[in-house]
């Protein structure tokens, strides 16, 4: 406890960082106060302003200013190709390689009954809504190749079968149990470039 309780509070609210722990939050906390106050000011504000302005997609389920997002708005995408991942932070791993030019689906998630995450919770009934109305030649699937992944991936693969739509997955160069937004850009590139096909069910290869 420092003589500040305003100065605890903030230690104690950074602590809520991924990968943050007390004592890197006081050494962030010191730095803000005593070093960087404007800079503090403008990192409050903006996070007020993301909290304010930052929703949801309404087609794609990323994260958005706008009903729709740049991606889902810009006629220059693909837009018979559609992407599968399960977070944005895998929306910007796969921007920043350059390698996909068609369109996304975010989950926000993976399969996991015994968290109590179903296909309702993942927003699967739009995506199969989608799959059903728009015209889509190819649905690729790049959630992360754990087993939560693998059973998401199975489980939309099915949905596309049901209504014709070629279905990939990718994976050379991808490590199994990674994530993707850990993963450099040359390899992303990769698994994309190096994607295979997945036989709908009952066919064979």
């Amino acid at each position: 406890m420092s003589s500040s309780p305003s100065l605890d509070a903030l230690i104690e609210a950074l602590t809520c960082l991924p990968g943050i722990g007390r004592k890197s939050a006081q050494r962030m906390a010191l730095y803000l106060i005593d070093r960087n106050r404007e800079g503090a000011r403008a990192i409050a504000d903006r996070i007020v302003a993301a909290l304010d302005k930052v929703g949801h997609c309404e087609q794609c389920r990323n994260f958005s200013d706008q009903a729709l997002c740049g991606i889902c708005s810009n006629d220059k995408r693909n837009q018979r190709l559609l992407c599968v991942v399960e977070t944005p932070a895998d929306v910007l791993a796969i921007e920043s390689a350059g390698s996909f030019d068609g369109r996304y689906f975010v989950l926000m998630g993976k399969l996991s009954p015994l968290d109590g995450v179903g296909p309702e919770q993942l927003g699967l009934d739009r995506l199969a809504e989608q799959l059903r109305e728009q015209n889509i030649d190819e649905v690729i699937l790049a959630t992360n190749p754990t087993l939560e992944g693998e059973i998401t991936a199975r489980y939309i693969a099915d949905l596309a079968a049901q209504q014709g739509i070629a279905t990939s997955r990718i994976a050379h160069g991808v490590p199994v149990g990674g994530e993707l937004e850990f993963v450099d850009g040359g390899t992303l590139s990769q698994a994309f470039s190096g994607r295979q096909k997945i036989q709908p069910p009952g066919e064979s290869s």
